[in-house]
């Protein structure tokens, strides 16, 4: 019966990864996609490859994510079926958010529902390790959309001071072009932060089980599948997100683009390697197209629909603790607890 379970876990973490893939897609591509720099059809295979690609480069965002709860006690069957809970709050709220066309973030989705289903379970089965919440989680959280907002205005405004004196058609072609290196490194930066945490919760059913211990290194079949499963989400597509991203916060030309990408995978790359937070690839490159785009004038940016994400990612975390918390208290009689 518990390796049925483990068994569930493993499908059901991918599944989310997956709904990852589809509903984070218009991330690395939407501003690519809205300046005409690369077809749908295109950037969306350039972001599925650069997505299984960043998969493979690196486990500590893994490793964080796993280090969010400890199981304390024997009862492994009671301590899978929190995991499995907080895997459908994360996919219940990331599909709600996709069907409205909000970019949410999975990743506090994700962090969220862990601690909304080990709140409902106790702190004798799932102990939250609040000190890796704050600093990894939370303050990152709060950083990380200020700092792509600040660093892609800067950079924005240093590319009209350089080229200034250059014809505006001429620049938009060059930027065009340069768009499909910064929306690899986007995609790229996404695929190492998102897909890792997929990793960490399945390692953190291996542990919870006794298939793994906490010292151990993601086993390479954990770290191919959910490269696999975020890909395939993002061939999949997000349409509706895309339209969000692409259009309805500002019209984007490519110098805006470009600045917005490779603002947004700068600081996706630092946060990983350096601080090893779990960070949203949606709220960096969301923030960072806004600051792009309020280059033109602050009144360019359609702060209304960007008042409707900022509600969204206020009610991510809290949110999907909630669906998460539903989910264990349906689980449990199921699975006969």
């Amino acid at each position: 019966m518990e390796l049925a379970i483990v068994i569930t876990v493993v499908v059901v973490a991918l599944a989310f990864d997956y709904t990852n893939g589809f509903h984070d897609a218009a991330n690395a591509i939407a501003t690519s996609v809205s300046t005409r720099a690369l077809t749908p059809r295109i950037a969306l295979t350039l972001a599925a490859v650069m997505n299984f690609v960043g998969a493979l480069l690196g486990q500590k965002v893994a490793h964080t994510v796993a280090d969010t709860l400890s199981m304390p006690g024997d009862d492994s069957k009671h301590q899978l079926i929190i995991i499995l809970a907080a895997l459908f709050g994360a996919i219940a709220w990331n599909l709600i958010t996709w069907y409205f066309g909000l970019p949410s973030s999975s990743t506090h989705a994700l962090i969220g529902a862990l601690v909304g289903a080990a709140l409902a379970a106790g702190p004798d089965l799932a102990s939250v390790h609040w000190h890796t919440i704050i600093d990894k989680v939370v303050i990152p959280m709060v950083l990380s959309p200020i700092v792509g907002f600040c660093l892609a205005f800067i950079v924005m405004l240093s590319i009209m001071w350089i080229f200034r004196n250059r014809p505006g058609a001429k620049v938009h072609r060059g930027f065009r072009a340069m768009q499909t290196v910064s929306a690899s490194a986007l995609a790229l930066g996404h695929g190492l932060q998102d897909a890792q945490k997929t990793m960490g919760v399945i390692f953190l059913a291996l542990v919870a089980s006794g298939h793994a211990q906490a010292s151990d290194s993601l086993p390479l079949w954990v770290i191919v599948c959910a490269a696999g499963a975020i890909s395939l989400g993002t061939y999949s597509g997000g349409w509706r997100i895309m339209r969000t991203l692409g259009r309805k916060i500002i019209h984007l030309d490519p110098a805006r683009g470009f600045s917005a990408e490779a603002t947004g995978a700068l600081v996706l790359y630092t946060t990983a390697y350096v601080w090893q937070a779990p960070i949203s690839t949606t709220h960096t490159i969301t923030s960072a197209i806004m600051g792009a785009g309020a280059t033109k004038r602050f009144s360019a940016v359609r702060w209304g629909v960007a008042g409707n994400i900022v509600t969204a990612w206020v009610l991510t975390f809290p949110a999907a603790g909630l669906a998460a918390a539903a989910a264990y208290e349906i689980l449990k009689p199921i699975f006969g607890i």
